[in-house]
């Protein structure tokens, strides 16, 4: 925790850091911009959260420096599987894609972020804790911040522009009068870390589908820990912190059979899953990135990423304003990425809503469509490309 007072005036105020904001924080530090970064929490969250790396986040970590950092601390995964029990119906190799990156690398968020914040660190920028912002003003040539810090006490900060990344329920979005258009889908989520038995490769991450729903699984890194996973499986209402019954009783219904025997739940959560893209990027000098913008199904696990790569097209945007292009260069971010955002929200419902289709008969089609369509060598390849986001390029 930083608990250096905060300084009267700045550059930029990033609200809110998590990926997106750690991200925007590296890119001003190494273009010289002073910033302020704040966070709500005590400290970092220790929770593994999102775990997919996916190609085109790589490159851009490249151009950090720290994607080589990143994938030694996770682990590679060059192959999806869609299944219905035993039965896969579809595979998608990445490792014949254009990139530097021809995979998945799961690793847990807290090991991105700490990644980030280790790069941050480098570049001379730092956290300040815990600060909840109650007021954002754009008024009299810049940007009124108003906050409260760990002890309650009241204070201000004056900065050129403010990125809200402080996530799906944004005040900064709030405060700005930006609308967050979408809706939420019936299904709750389960999301757990296990140490597990699993009989399929842990070169894979599988989804399964079956009649109760949806069901992700993706191994995780486990040098200090064997057989660790990542379970994400849709229910009807899941309880607050699901057991080692619950997920062993998930696995048994809707895997892939043989010999799965969960032996330790070292977290889990639920949630809910909302699709929402912000009606703007911008509001005058303020700004969003990452869940703050836009937030969807965890199908293809892009979220996070999608929200990085924000940040990374912003962060430079900002520089070359406030080392006085003019401020019309900012149009570009929300021209750029909302498009992306939108796109991503669409292809995650159409993954969402084909995987949790109840009836028998539809089910039955939609089995075969995969079947066929992902036997098509032009179809795989345009999937892998899609979930490794390298079309944001």
């Amino acid at each position: 925790m930083n608990t250096t007072p905060l300084p009267e005036t700045t550059s930029v105020v990033i609200v809110g850091a998590g990926p997106a904001g750690l991200t925007t924080a590296i890119t001003l530090a190494d273009a010289g911009i002073d910033f302020v970064l704040l966070d709500r929490l005590t400290e970092g969250a220790n929770t593994s959260r999102a775990a997919v790396v996916h190609a085109r986040t790589l490159e851009v970590l490249d151009g950090l420096g720290i994607a080589g950092e990143l994938i030694s601390r996770g682990i590679v995964v060059p192959t999806f599987t869609v299944r219905d029990g035993g039965r896969t119906l579809a595979t998608v190799r990445f490792d014949g894609l254009p990139t530097e990156y021809p995979y998945t690398l799961m690793a847990p968020q807290d090991t991105t972020e700490a990644v980030l914040l280790e790069r941050l660190h480098k570049a001379g920028g730092e956290v300040y804790r815990p600060y909840e912002i109650t007021r954002v003003a754009d008024e009299n040539g810049g940007v009124t911040v108003e906050y409260t810090d760990g002890t309650g006490a009241r204070g201000r900060i004056r900065a050129d522009y403010v990125v809200g990344a402080d996530g799906m329920h944004s005040i900064v979005r709030e405060q700005a009068g930006i609308g967050f258009t979408g809706a939420t889908y019936p299904e709750s989520f389960v999301l757990a870390d296990v140490r597990m038995d699993w009989p399929i490769a842990r070169n894979e991450v599988t989804l399964h589908l079956s009649p109760e729903g949806v069901t992700v699984v993706a191994p995780l890194p486990d040098d200090t820990e064997p057989n660790r996973y990542r379970v994400v499986a849709t229910v009807a209402e899941a309880p607050e912190h699901p057991t080692l019954e619950d997920i062993r009783a998930i696995l048994d219904t809707r895997g892939p059979g043989g010999a799965v025997q969960v032996r330790e739940v070292q977290w889990s959560s639920r949630f809910r899953v909302h699709h929402r893209v912000a009606d703007h990027y911008r509001a005058g000098r303020v700004l969003l990135a990452g869940d703050a913008a836009h937030v969807h199904s965890p199908a293809g696990g892009q979220g996070m990423n999608t929200g990085i790569q924000d940040a990374a097209f912003l962060g430079p945007l900002l520089a070359r304003v406030i080392n006085g292009e003019p401020d019309t260069v900012l149009d570009t971010y929300e021209t750029t990425r909302r498009p992306v955002a939108l796109g991503v929200v669409a292809f995650t419902d159409r993954m969402t809503k084909m995987a949790t289709l109840r009836p028998l008969p539809a089910r039955l089609a939609r089995n075969t469509a995969i079947s066929i369509l992902t036997s098509i060598p032009s179809v795989r390849t345009k999937l892998a490309y899609q979930l490794a986001e390298l079309a944001n390029r």
